[in-house]
């Protein structure tokens, strides 16, 4: 497929025009970026696994009735999105104690919550997306209240659909962070899960060993981030058996 414009490039995706109106070309890099973006490697191989992942857990989400920007998978590191109004916000949910609000509470990492806990952070990295409340929301127009019931309830179903898929292969799903975009039909608005779902906006942790299989790898020097991922999508099914040697994975139809 011909490449459109450049409109956005970010730490791990660029967005080019789509072929239609209302359309973007999510294109997935092999950057790896933690703190900020102060530590940062190529990783190869990195942005091909989640571009499957992300479709995987796109295509399953819309199974169920959740509406996604997405549209569908064009080569192994693209994907055809829908056009839409980000909210400027990260959509945290978090089931377990892990990073920073373990850091925040002086809660052991790995601790259960009592119910899963979902956090607002204002999307600005030169601020390093700050932790803000619902009146922050409100005071400064980001979403409107009606907007914010609907995110909490978008953001508690992709909780139960990913913590049930992840938890059947062995996985828990410790925390993950959405983004929400929003569509406009004329003068109806929706809203839809937008970005990506990936070991990238995960915390994955297998049940019995505790291993890391996100970015925390990369993070904190815990080994290959690539094998990381790999594993994920092997047990996860879009990924064969035997996967080829790390940096070089096998995209599965």
């Amino acid at each position: 497929m011909a490449r459109r414009k450049k409109i956005y490039e970010g730490k791990a995706k660029t967005l080019y025009e789509g072929p239609e109106p209302g359309t973007i070309v999510q294109y997935f890099k092999d950057d790896a970026t933690a703190f900020n973006a102060e530590k940062h490697d190529v990783i190869e191989g990195k942005g091909v696994l989640n571009n499957i992942l992300s479709e995987f857990f796109m295509l399953g989400l819309g199974q169920i009735g959740v509406p996604t920007h997405f549209l569908k998978r064009l080569n192994m590191r693209e994907q055809l999105v829908r056009s839409c109004e980000i909210v400027p916000l990260e959509v945290i949910v978090r089931n377990y104690a892990a990073g920073s609000i373990s850091k925040r509470l002086g809660i052991d990492e790995g601790t259960q919550l009592p119910r899963p806990i979902v956090e607002y952070c204002y999307k600005d990295d030169a601020l390093g997306d700050p932790l803000v409340t619902e009146e922050h929301i409100a005071a400064f127009g980001w979403a409107s209240q009606q907007d914010m019931d609907d995110i909490l309830s978008l953001a508690l179903r992709v909780n139960d659909f990913l913590s049930g898929m992840f938890l059947a292969v062995g996985i828990r799903l410790v925390d993950f962070k959405i983004e929400i975009g929003r569509i406009y039909d004329g003068d109806f608005q929706r809203l839809v899960v937008a970005d990506e779902i990936s070991p990238d906006s995960c915390r994955l942790w297998d049940i019995n060993s505790g291993e890391k299989l996100d970015k925390d790898v990369f993070r904190r020097d815990l080994g290959s981030l690539t094998d990381a991922y790999s594993e994920v999508a092997r047990r996860l099914g879009v990924m064969p058996n035997n996967p080829p040697a790390p940096g070089k994975p096998t995209l599965v139809n």
